[in-house]
């Protein structure tokens, strides 16, 4: 088997292959790319090309303005929308506020997914017949169809109704194309990742990394499983991933030994990562393509910095401003303060100004708290080609062990000893005492230690507690735990809007 570094060759074939296909919307998408890729997949390298193309919309997690986690965030009870003002970024303002609309939902969350549905579809059309070693042919049809079920996970979550395409579509289909019972896309979903991992290596080298292995087709497919309430299902696959708890598991996976490192940037792909989505500094991403699909750095690291920020003292961190979106509701605050976990995940602006030690221009909804799992420092500002504020480059988690520790123990409903265990492992990374497992202890440690990376608002909707939670901020239970389709997708064809959305 030829192996390749995975991560230096995501930049150049991905910007290819965005160039070529990207699309806001999800169905002209075949009309700008088809002449490249249809002649394309002739040999192994092609077809490496188009799978790293497919890898790609993984950036949606932490690149662009439209990132899953700041617009999570924002629509979780833990963070506000923030930004400079109230119409900084309709979409996620009106997602916390709960008055999102058709016409307000960014297109992007429903187009940059079927981008990548597209990309699978078209390349699983092409590698049979692609001259290729067989196994090598059947490990990109694994991580192909991995890929696909990640995609189509977020899609359901996000939407609900949504359109199911496993192949080419045709240019006579695009406008005819119909949305299916949920059911029915989780049931590919589930088939997609039973066939992944039976394919998939259990292990790959550090020059692969961030590509699917069994674990990870593992990990994802018991989230799903926990997203369908079929806990047993749950349980089985994430007892698989998490080994015993504390101990390195069969893929390699440990928690790190510090909370704190798994937001050095460096840090990348570190034990604890299960399924990651890589940045780079090195894309030269500028003003003309941000958010393009061309552009490969960390838009939350901009993002969630203070506004105008200024050291005064050495007391305080040498950070780079940033636009103030996300700011921390003082019940996290008030939840994390005592936290071992704290210093990590929140930059206490309140503290520093009252010590004199820094300044900054509150924004829209400051709270004088920031999410600093991903703020830079002045050190991770690029003096490289492109636009430094576009191309930070610290990657995100997607999945990661404690996630699937906790999601483990929530499956086994939270009782018994392994979910004690599981429970216990988190929190003795982080120097805490055991307490009694119970789903409530449960749901409160993820909380706290997945704080920020986009969890909150999905957690809340599986759980039944959204209403609960948001009910204050406009949160109606038959409405919200889904957003409306982009009115775009609504229009000449036959896609019918979500219920409670229509304009």
């Amino acid at each position: 088997m030829k192996t390749h570094n995975f991560k230096l060759i995501l930049i150049a074939f991905a910007v290819i292959f965005t160039m070529n296909s990207c699309s806001e919307d999800f169905l002209e998408v075949p009309v700008k790319g088809s002449n490249l890729e249809s002649n394309y997949y002739k040999n192994e390298t092609e077809a490496f090309a188009g799978l790293v193309a497919v890898y790609d919309v993984m950036r949606k997690y932490g690149g662009g303005f439209e990132n899953m986690i700041t617009f999570l965030n924002a629509g979780s009870d833990d963070f506000r929308a923030g930004g400079g003002n109230a119409s900084d970024g309709i979409g996620i303002q009106s997602f916390d506020d709960f008055n999102i609309t058709p016409t307000s939902m960014p297109q992007s969350y429903w187009s940059d997914f079927y981008q990548g549905i597209f990309r699978a579809n078209f390349l699983l059309s092409k590698l049979p017949a692609v001259p290729m070693d067989e196994n090598l042919k059947s490990r990109f049809t694994a991580e192909t169809k991995a890929l696909r079920a990640l995609y189509y996970f977020e899609l359901v979550r996000l939407f609900e109704n949504i359109p199911l395409i496993t192949r080419p579509l045709e240019s006579s289909e695009f406008n005819n194309v119909p949305q299916v019972p949920p059911a029915d896309v989780y049931n590919q979903i589930v088939a997609d990742l039973l066939v992944a991992i039976d394919d998939l290596p259990p292990t790959i080298p550090g020059d692969q990394a961030g590509r699917f292995n069994k674990g990870a087709a593992q990990a994802l497919l018991g989230k799903v499983y926990l997203q369908l309430g079929l806990n047993s299902e749950a349980a089985a696959q994430l007892r698989e991933v998490n080994g015993t708890p504390g101990e390195t598991n069969q893929y390699g996976n440990k928690l790190l030994e510090n909370f704190g490192d798994l937001w050095v940037v460096d840090n990348k792909f570190n034990t604890e990562s299960i399924l990651e989505a890589a940045h780079t500094n090195a894309s030269s991403s500028h003003w003309g393509n941000w958010g393009s699909g061309a552009d490969e750095g960390n838009s939350v690291n901009t993002m969630v910095g203070p506004r105008s920020y200024s050291q005064l003292t050495n007391e305080a961190p040498d950070l780079p401003s940033g636009w103030s979106f996300n700011p921390v509701e003082p019940e996290l605050y008030n939840l994390l303060e005592n936290d071992p976990r704290f210093d990590a995940t929140i930059l206490d602006m309140q503290a520093l100004v009252a010590a004199g030690a820094a300044d900054y221009l509150p924004g829209y909804e400051d709270t004088g708290y920031f999410l600093k799992k991903f703020l830079p420092t002045q050190d991770d500002v690029t003096t490289g080609t492109g636009e430094p504020i576009l191309n930070y480059r610290q990657n995100v988690y997607v999945i990661r062990l404690a996630d699937t520790y906790l999601m483990e123990a929530e499956a086994l409903g939270g009782t018994g000893a392994r979910a004690q265990a599981l429970l216990d492992a988190v929190r003795a990374r982080v120097g805490l005492p055991s307490i009694q497992v119970s789903l409530t202890a449960i749901y409160a440690e993820r909380r706290l230690e997945l704080a920020g990376e986009g969890h909150r608002f999905f957690d809340l909707v599986r759980t039944g507690r959204a209403a609960q939670a948001l009910g204050d901020e406009g949160y109606q239970p038959t409405v919200h735990y889904r957003l409306p389709i982009p009115y775009r997708e609504t229009q000449n064809t036959i896609i019918e809007q979500n219920s409670g959305y229509q304009e």
